[in-house]
């Protein structure tokens, strides 16, 4: 009996096209019931997408929180209600006044720790439902500033296009930082307001775009990247002896690694074993994944 496909899969998401649906394309594809992702794309937006298949959807919980980066466009001179291109425009500025020095002093002021109001056509949960649910049934939503980080906001070339302007951006952020918000409020710093026309993710953690799988040629036989091997690209590591191995996979609890934080447990071959995280006299097994 073939074994059921386990591992982390990095998928180039094409555009109009929702994460969930991805997701459901790939369980076809591979022919399992267990996949899901480490942070959605809205479907205007295209690239990393990194999938847990199997076991591997245990893996993601501490991927989600990865720094991520983007390459984006923004038009100044229009505000939209989703704060991107799928909106409706509510305001039309000229913009024509507005410099590369302008647009890049604007910038600096929305890098570093900042407090950012997220778009209200989000997937944040408002009383158990999410926000853009609530937007689409015609309710007001307002949602509080959350506290991220912009650790580069890259201003790259500025085009006319009648009254307004569209610059090329390149965001290095948090996870939880949204770039629509960005446009919308790089906009209103200029007095023109302004919205997201396109996005694309470039990097969440470790994996990056250059080994993405093109959803048109992915296949069943496709390659997954093995457990242990992900995870030691973003967690620490602490490869076991035989007998310990053993008693973890059996769900004992290892010595505690004195690495703080979550610690991916291998085994000798380098296959994923478990993650523990130190907790006193013993480490704590967070998540195993053999057995």
């Amino acid at each position: 009996m073939t074994a059921p496909p386990t591992g982390l899969l990095v998928v180039d998401k094409p555009p109009q096209m929702s994460s969930h649906a991805v997701v459901a394309r790939v369980r076809r594809i591979l022919g399992s019931r267990r996949v899901g992702h480490a942070g959605t794309l809205d479907p205007m937006a295209t690239g990393v997408l990194v999938l847990g298949i199997g076991r591997g959807t245990r893996l993601l919980h501490y991927l989600v929180g990865s720094d991520k980066t983007y390459t984006a466009t923004m038009r100044l001179g229009e505000s939209t209600t989703t704060d991107d291109a799928d909106g409706e425009v509510l305001h039309r500025v000229d913009a024509s006044s507005c410099d590369i020095d302008d647009v890049r002093a604007a910038a600096a002021t929305l890098t570093g720790e900042i407090e950012q109001v997220p778009s209200a056509v989000s997937a944040i949960k408002v009383d158990g439902r999410r926000a853009y649910a609530r937007v689409r049934a015609g309710e007001e939503v307002s949602l509080p500033p959350r506290r991220v980080t912009v650790h580069e906001l890259e201003v790259g070339e500025i085009r006319v296009d009648g009254e307004c302007r569209d610059i090329d951006v390149r965001v290095d952020c948090s996870s939880g930082t949204y770039v629509r918000a960005l446009a919308r409020d790089l906009g209103a710093l200029l007095g023109v307001g302004g919205h997201l026309t396109a996005l694309r993710r470039t990097r969440v953690g470790p994996f990056v775009l250059d080994e993405a799988h093109d959803l048109e040629d992915l296949s069943a036989q496709a390659r997954l990247l093995a457990l242990g091997e992900a995870a030691a690209r973003f967690l620490a590591t602490r490869t076991l002896g035989t007998e310990e191995a053993a008693q973890v996979a059996h769900g004992v609890p290892p010595s505690p690694s004195g690495t703080p934080g979550p610690v991916a447990l291998l085994e000798q071959d380098g296959s994923l074993l478990a993650v523990a995280e130190d907790a006193g006299p013993r480490a704590c097994l967070r998540a195993v994944f053999v057995g």
